[in-house]
């Protein structure tokens, strides 16, 4: 078998797997890039032929993992794409999202270059009729079941990666060039160990070869007891001063988590009387998709998310424009969750434009901003940004709370990597280089497995 790394490799988003064995072609994940030069990669055309893809093995929803799906069946993929239940619902939500936006901002730069006298006309990079036309190609999996694929010579399963709602770790066994059955783990996004709502990631414990993610491999993250303790410090203290808090939060995953735990504060009377306002149609769904899968919950979490039946937490989904223009005349008093969790796009940048200027008020990033977006651009303390073609200053207080994060922390990701039982060699993707390599040494110290951490375009026979 050959691997290449063709994607999230020393950068962390645009996670893509080319695999070839047995006459097969397999793609693992197939995802968008963000941050800087983002678009330009998006639009290049695929470092393969997506006619001769055979299947697409999807760990999960987010879009830097499925973003590019409606490109590939634009492109020709003919094959099917297989991934959990939960995880196909979440896809189809989301990329709908993504094409809306996408067509939006392309008729909002045509008609900007028409008033510039400029006659240049601005495409998506897919649109809704696209994503529809890729829906049909998903087969929805079980967690656990072990797949053949096409002749039988290549078998996989999907297992609880515990990062968000239908996270999957990857495992596929294929034969070797000297006929002996191995085995390959794509970790996907790896989960943290309490984190709200679903269960703690499954291990493997045998492989001979893992493709690890290493998002957060060279730091720790904070308990989370903390930083509720911190989250609800900064809330009150915002409330305060009489100004709004502000969340950029994922849609899928992030938001969840966020709703579940004020909710526990209000439960156990450490807040009260809060309105949450939930601006994005997407997170609107993707709640209900939560709310529609509770066979995926942790048992503490199957009591707790019932947002509706909280005294004293009143949520509002914000799905129109006109709703969230309203939010905006809000002055004090409201926790706004807005996408998108990096600010690049998305309604948080409009609440940002009503009150980022404003030192009454406070910014909670409750998880990962990757370089070259408008979210590390505030967190690594710029004093004004460019929003929505306006420069602002930044004002309002800054929080940054880390155990929010629905990725393993180094320690986690070392004791992932621990349970082997043997000692498969490991590539380390999906972090920015600098983090990667640094995790390559503590693995090689600690666990004295062999390690590359490959770059993009880079082939490996397996």
């Amino acid at each position: 078998m050959k691997i290449r790394f063709l994607g999230a490799a020393r950068k962390v988003t645009g996670s893509c797997y080319h695999l070839l064995a047995d006459g097969m072609q397999i793609l693992v994940d197939c995802g968008m890039h963000q941050g800087k030069d983002a678009d330009d990669l998006n639009k290049e055309p695929f470092l393969f032929n997506p006619a001769e893809i055979d299947y697409l093995l999807l760990t999960h929803a987010h879009l830097d993992h499925s973003g590019l799906i409606p490109k590939l069946v634009m492109d020709g993929f003919k094959g099917r794409i297989l991934t959990t239940s939960a995880t196909a619902e979440l896809v189809e939500v989301m990329l709908y999202d993504a094409a809306h936006i996408q067509e939006k901002d392309a008729e909002w730069l045509t008609k900007k270059s028409f008033r510039e006298g400029k006659d240049i006309h601005f495409e998506p990079l897919y649109g809704t009729e696209d994503v529809k036309q890729a829906i049909p190609f998903f087969d929805k999996k079980f967690y656990g079941s072990v797949e053949e694929l096409q002749n039988g010579t290549i078998k996989y399963r999907f297992i609880d990666a515990g990062h968000i709602l239908g996270s999957g770790t990857l495992e596929i066994w294929y034969h070797g060039q000297d006929g002996k059955e191995k085995k390959i783990v794509f970790s996907g996004d790896v989960g943290k160990n309490g984190n709200p709502i679903i269960n703690d990631p499954q291990h493997v414990e045998e492989a001979d070869y893992v493709v690890v993610e290493s998002t957060y491999g060279n730091r720790l993250h904070k308990d989370l007891n903390e930083s509720i303790i911190e989250l609800e410090h900064a809330i009150k203290d915002t409330f305060r001063r009489g100004g709004n808090v502000l969340i950029p939060s994922f849609a899928v995953g992030r938001t969840q988590d966020v709703l579940y735990i004020l909710n526990k504060l209000v439960k156990e009377g450490k807040l009260e009387d809060l309105d949450v306002y939930v601006d994005s149609p997407l997170a609107d769904k993707a709640t209900k998709i939560y709310m529609a899968h509770p066979e995926f919950f942790d048992a503490q979490a199957v009591n707790m998310f019932k947002f509706k039946s909280s005294e004293g937490m009143k949520i509002h989904f914000t799905t129109s424009v006109e709703e969230s223009q309203k939010v905006n005349k809000i002055k004090s008093g409201a926790i706004i969750i807005a996408g998108s969790g990096m600010c690049d796009g998305g309604r948080i940048r409009h609440h940002f434009k009503h009150n980022i200027w404003r030192p009454e008020c406070s910014v909670i990033f409750t998880g990962f901003q990757v370089r070259g977006t408008l979210g590390r651009h505030i967190i690594d303390g710029a004093r004004t940004a460019r929003i929505l073609g306006e420069e602002m200053a930044i004002r309002a207080k800054i929080y940054t709370i880390g155990g929010f994060s629905a990725h393993a922390d180094q320690k986690e990701l070392l004791e992932w990597l621990g349970t082997f039982t043997n000692k498969p060699k490991v590539f380390i993707v999906h972090g920015e280089e600098s983090v990667s390599l640094d995790f390559e040494h503590v693995v090689q110290e600690r666990l004295a497995l062999e390690t590359h951490v490959p770059y993009r375009g880079e082939e490996a026979e397996i």
